[in-house]
């Protein structure tokens, strides 16, 4: 019976309010802007060869997505803040779907940079989901199992994560080492999630309000009174999250390069080994973290997963082969539970600054523009393998981090 109790609590608060539907209903966009992130990473080395471009060309294509959450995430904030969460999901809902259909005329002309518009547009329209979605999870039950749930909601984040690479491999890349469709796979996603978007403006979500009493915002760990900036967890985490976003997308970006350069093996390949595997590895990370977060303190958790991550960045600035791989394995687990613990642990006592707070740490999603183009330099002047110095020092920090996460009473 304590277990069954447990598990109640984690969509349900003290006072026997249940969110289990709009729970389920959330968690299910997280999969959407999983897909939409992962696919990328099959896009650059698909760029390179149908376009000759060099590798920090390539990576123009996370900057364009990831600018789009640095400049939309505050417009984002306004509309969630004036219209509710729901506005803020058909928002982010309508502009993915027109993004991913404009990659059908985009074939046609071929012309990189039209791809580039795209993909902005798609970025816009992710800002709005997680902008709306990370934060809603995080108040859809008791404060204390905040952590674990946006855990649990961001394992079929990975979920996304498995299918990207895998319809992206199979469409783009061919046995024959051809490049293939590239409207193909968007134009599915585009119509599912314009359909997804139908849903949702039938339906009603609960507005759950951030101006919480002082006793609640005591019990999350910290104060609403001052400013928002005065939250010593928030200004970290705002740039851990940064730095996070930073070291995940560079990894992700360059690992079918990497891969096909120190192993031996076809993009095609690749792609499938990144699917199957790495993010294999990450959906069950974020499965598993949830789980373990009962028995663990999520900062605490957070320093083993930095502190692992560190090594394997190590490992695969000096090795190669097979090794080399079973590195990039690894540090996907490491990586599965650090944007959605470091989320959590940012908001944590923000209290009334919340929807604001959630704004913030959504534009630090920038990060992902800034890796790829740094990495890719280093690639075309130096060597792939010494691009991922990168994301070394970025899990220094993260590491960092939750070693001086700040004790408050919870």
């Amino acid at each position: 019976m304590k277990q069954s109790n447990e598990k109640v609590k984690l969509v349900q608060t003290r006072d026997g309010k249940n969110f289990l539907l709009p729970f389920i209903l959330i968690t299910s966009l997280f999969f959407l802007w999983g897909f939409a992130h992962s696919i990328l990473d099959v896009l650059n080395k698909h760029f390179q060869d149908a376009l000759g471009i060099t590798k920090t060309r390539s990576a123009l294509i996370q900057a364009v997505v990831y600018g789009g959450y640095f400049l939309m995430a505050l417009p984002a904030g306004n509309i969630i803040r004036r219209y509710g969460y729901r506005a803020g999901v058909l928002t982010g809902l309508l502009l993915y779907g027109i993004g991913a259909l404009l990659f059908i005329p985009g074939e046609r002309i071929m012309s990189f940079e039209f791809f580039l518009f795209s993909l902005f547009i798609i970025g816009c329209g992710l800002t709005c989901l997680e902008t709306a979605a990370n934060p809603y999870v995080t108040v859809l039950g008791e404060p204390e199992s905040a952590e674990r749930r946006i855990n649990l909601a961001q394992s079929f984040n990975g979920l996304g994560w498995i299918c990207g690479p895998l319809a992206g491999g199979l469409f783009l890349f061919s046995e024959n080492g051809e490049s293939g469709s590239i409207s193909t796979p968007y134009a599915i996603i585009g119509i599912i999630v314009l359909l997804v978007a139908l849903f949702f403006s039938r339906i009603r979500l609960p507005e759950i309000g951030m101006n919480q009493p002082a006793e609640t915002e005591v019990q999350t760990g910290g104060e609403a009174a001052g400013s928002l900036w005065s939250h010593r967890n928030f200004t970290w985490g705002l740039v851990a999250l940064f730095l996070y976003v930073a070291a995940q997308t560079g990894i992700n970006s360059f690992f079918i390069n990497y891969v096909t350069e120190h192993a031996g093996i076809t993009a095609r390949e690749a792609s499938l080994w990144l699917s199957f595997g790495g993010m294999s590895m990450f959906m069950a990370g974020r499965m598993g973290g949830s789980w373990i977060m009962r028995f663990i303190r999520a900062e605490r958790l957070l320093v083993f997963c930095g502190a692992g991550a560190t090594v394997t960045m190590i490992l695969i600035l000096f090795g190669s082969g097979m090794s080399a791989i079973g590195a990039f394995f690894f540090c996907f687990l490491c990586e599965s539970i650090m944007f959605p613990t470091i989320f959590a642990l940012a908001i944590r006592g923000t209290g009334t600054h919340t929807k604001r707070a959630s704004s913030f740490l959504i534009m630090s999603i920038v990060g992902g523009a800034v890796a790829p183009l740094a990495m890719g330099y280093i690639a075309d002047h130096a060597s792939m393998a010494l691009g991922f110095v990168v994301p070394l020092g970025c899990f220094l920090y993260i590491t960092l981090y939750a070693v001086t996460y700040p004790r408050k009473k919870q």
